[in-house]
C-alpha cells in the first residue's frame, strides 16, 4: 500500500509533492524499486487501509510519520504534523501512537512537532511565533484555545492567549484568507472579541520571522500594560481538552 507524501496527498495533509512513490511491503517479499515506486520493507503493515479505486493507502497517521522521519527541517515536519490536526486527518494520540511504535531513526524532529502540536500549536507560523516567545523569554501564552463567555456562548479560537490579562495574538496567514468567506469569518472573529474587551495584536506569518523584535517588542509591551487589568468574565478551553469547539478543516473517512 502507498505511503509517505503520495499517501498524504490522498488524505489531504501538508503540500509536500512527492518525486517518488513509497510502496510498504512486508519485510519477506522479494521485490526491487522500479521506476518512480521506491518500496519500504516493513514488519508493521498498518491493519486498516485506506483505498481509492484498485489503490490502497496507509492510515493517515502512519503517511504523517513515513513522511516526517525522512525529513531534516524541523519546519518542514512542523508543518506536516501540524497541518494532519490542523485539518483533522488525525488526532494527536494517534500521532503519538505511531510515534512510539515507529523506528527511532529520524523520530527527533517527529517528536519535537508532536510536542509542539500537543500544546496547541496548530501551523508552521505559530511554531514560529511559540519559538519567537521562548527565545524573548516571554511568557507562554496557550495556543489555539477555545473561549466562552459566563452562559457558555463560544466567542472565538485565537492563535495565542494569555487568559489572566486578557490579551490573544492573531496570526494572519493568507492560506485561511483566500476566499470572501474566510475574510469574513476572520473579521466576524475579530468583532467578537472586541465585544468582550478582549485585546488582539495581529501578526502575519512574514512578520514574525523577519521582524521577530519589533514582534517581541509588541508583545512584551501589551502584556506589560495589561497587568493589573481586572479578569475577563470568560472561560478558557485549552486545544484538545473536552469541551472545544472543532477545529478547521473536516476529518478523514476510511
Amino acid at each position: 500500500m502507498i505511503t509517505g507524501p503520495a499517501a498524504l496527498r490522498c488524505h489531504h495533509i501538508g503540500k509536500l509533492m512527492p518525486d517518488l512513490i513509497d510502496v510498504l511491503v512486508p519485510e519477506t517479499r522479494q521485490r526491487r524499486d522500479a521506476g518512480f515506486v521506491r518500496l519500504q520493507r516493513t514488519t508493521r503493515m498498518p491493519e486498516r487501509i485506506w483505498e481509492r479505486g484498485p489503490i490502497r493507502y496507509v492510515p493517515p497517521a502512519r503517511a504523517v510519520g513515513d513522511t516526517v522521519r525522512k525529513l531534516s527541517s524541523l519546519r518542514d515536519v512542523r508543518a506536516v504534523v501540524a497541518d494532519a490536526v490542523q485539518r483533522r486527518a488525525c488526532q494527536v494520540r494517534d500521532l503519538a501512537a505511531e510515534l512510539a511504535a515507529g523506528p527511532n531513526l529520524g523520530s527527533t524532529l517527529f517528536r519535537q512537532a508532536l510536542a509542539d502540536v500537543a500544546e496547541g500549536v496548530r501551523s508552521v507560523a505559530e511554531a514560529d511565533l511559540k519559538d519567537l516567545l521562548a527565545r524573548a523569554k516571554i511568557p507562554m501564552p496557550l495556543f489555539n484555545p477555545a473561549l466562552y463567555d459566563k452562559d457558555g456562548t463560544f466567542i472565538a479560537r485565537p492563535d495565542a492567549w494569555w487568559p489572566e490579562l486578557g490579551i490573544a495574538i492573531e496570526v494572519n496567514s493568507a492560506e485561511w484568507h483566500l476566499s470572501p468567506e474566510d475574510h469574513a469569518s476572520t473579521l466576524a472573529r475579530g468583532r467578537r472579541m472586541a465585544r468582550y474587551q478582549i485585546v488582539v495584536l495581529r501578526f502575519t506569518p512574514r512578520q514574525i520571522r523577519s521582524e521577530p523584535a519589533a514582534v517581541a517588542r509588541d508583545i512584551r509591551q501589551a502584556l506589560e500594560g495589561a497587568q493589573g487589568r481586572p479578569p475577563l468574565n470568560l472561560r478558557t478551553v485549552p486545544a484538545g481538552e473536552p469541551g472545544e469547539v472543532p477545529g478547521r478543516g473536516s476529518a478523514a473517512v476510511a
